[in-house]
């Protein structure tokens, strides 16, 4: 889609990237704005699972109540004006699951208004974990900060919560990078190093943690960085992530010969799955939505599956590009189809030479 010729000032992202997550129908920036949609007279979510409107027909807004004041009603499909009642309920929740112990889901439910099953699918979707993992979490990051001021490992493992210390092992193992937590409050309480650099694909935005890569795209800026992660400290340059640029830039020239480099990225064990089987794909090859869905176990979810994939922060890296339409057509891609070609000739080439 090519970006509507009107200015946006209210919008908490770019232009670009409002229109980009539209596209790939992104849930993690429903309720952070709305889409107008003029020759229906509808405002949407952004994940609005409608089929998408002409791009001269596309409007956007900070609010629901921009959108309203603009003469336009809300989508009866995707219900924009609901995601504020759920949003709450949600923050509820994570408040309720702080308690020690915390609640199971059916008390959770309870309390914030909702059936436990509905729920249970509701908070997954809002967050990318359960409530139960939630509450895992919440003990392992509570464990981290006991661990600072307890004489002992022992202590802080009481003092986190946990009843046994085996307990705390089992939960802790594989702890790495961002929290989930940390990812959900908009990196807050992270130092997020990053540049620009240029390719043979364009600008490259490149940003890490102290863990690894946590975001790797396209004509993107430190503008649409701090809408990703409001809430972080936003470093530009420096030691941490140019150690980490010429070998990202080099995986962007020749993709199919992909360096193994660290990666800080947050993510629901669905979207885990995809993105392991896109890492999986052979450089030169691709694979539909439907042949992914069948190889996490999913046979069915296509579209879940193309969801997965507009999720991935990590262009490149996590190859995303290497996934088609059934029908043998390139689909979409967040920055671009011309770089999905780019990228995927480059692989093809590699592979003959």
């Amino acid at each position: 889609m090519t970006p509507p010729n009107r200015p946006y000032a209210d919008l908490p992202i770019s232009e670009s990237a409002a229109l980009a997550a539209f596209a790939r129908r992104d849930r993690a920036m429903d309720g952070r704005f709305v889409v107008g949609v003029t020759s229906t007279g509808i405002y949407c979510k952004p994940s609005c699972p409608a089929r998408r409107p002409r791009p001269e027909n596309v409007t956007f807004h900070a609010d629901p109540a921009a959108a309203r004041a603009a003469g336009l009603r809300p989508c009866l499909r995707c219900r924009p004006d609901e995601d504020g009642r759920e949003r709450d309920a949600v923050a509820m929740a994570l408040d309720l699951l702080t308690h020690d112990p915390p609640p199971r889901l059916t008390a959770l439910a309870r309390a914030v208004g909702y059936a436990p099953h509905h729920f249970q699918r509701l908070f997954k979707r809002e967050t990318g974990l359960s409530p139960a993992a939630w509450a895992k979490q919440v003990r392992v990051d509570r464990m981290a900060s006991a661990l600072a001021g307890a004489g002992s490992v022992t202590e802080a493992i009481y003092a986190a919560g946990y009843n046994a210390p085996g307990h705390f092992y089992s939960e802790a193992k594989g702890t790495l990078g961002m929290t989930p937590s940390a990812w959900r409050k908009g990196g807050a309480g992270v130092a997020i190093h990053w540049t620009v650099a240029q390719t043979a694909l364009g600008p490259m935005l490149l940003a890490a943690t102290e863990r690894g890569i946590c975001r790797l795209s396209f004509s993107e800026g430190e503008s649409d960085l701090c809408a990703r992660f409001p809430n972080a400290t936003l470093v530009e340059g420096g030691p941490l992530v140019m150690r980490l640029v010429n070998a990202a830039i080099a995986a962007c020239d020749n993709p199919a010969a992909m360096p193994d480099l660290p990666l800080d990225i947050s993510g629901t064990a669905f979207q885990q799955a995809v993105w392991q089987a896109l890492r999986r794909i052979p450089p030169g090859e691709t694979r539909s939505y439907a042949e992914i869905a069948a190889e996490v176990g999913r046979p069915g979810a296509s579209r879940a599956t193309g969801s997965a994939n507009g999720a991935n922060a990590v262009a490149v890296l996590i190859p995303c590009h290497r996934v088609i339409r059934s029908d043998g057509t390139l689909g979409g891609y967040a920055y671009g189809l011309e770089i999905k070609k780019q990228l995927l000739e480059r692989e093809r080439r590699a592979g003959k030479d």
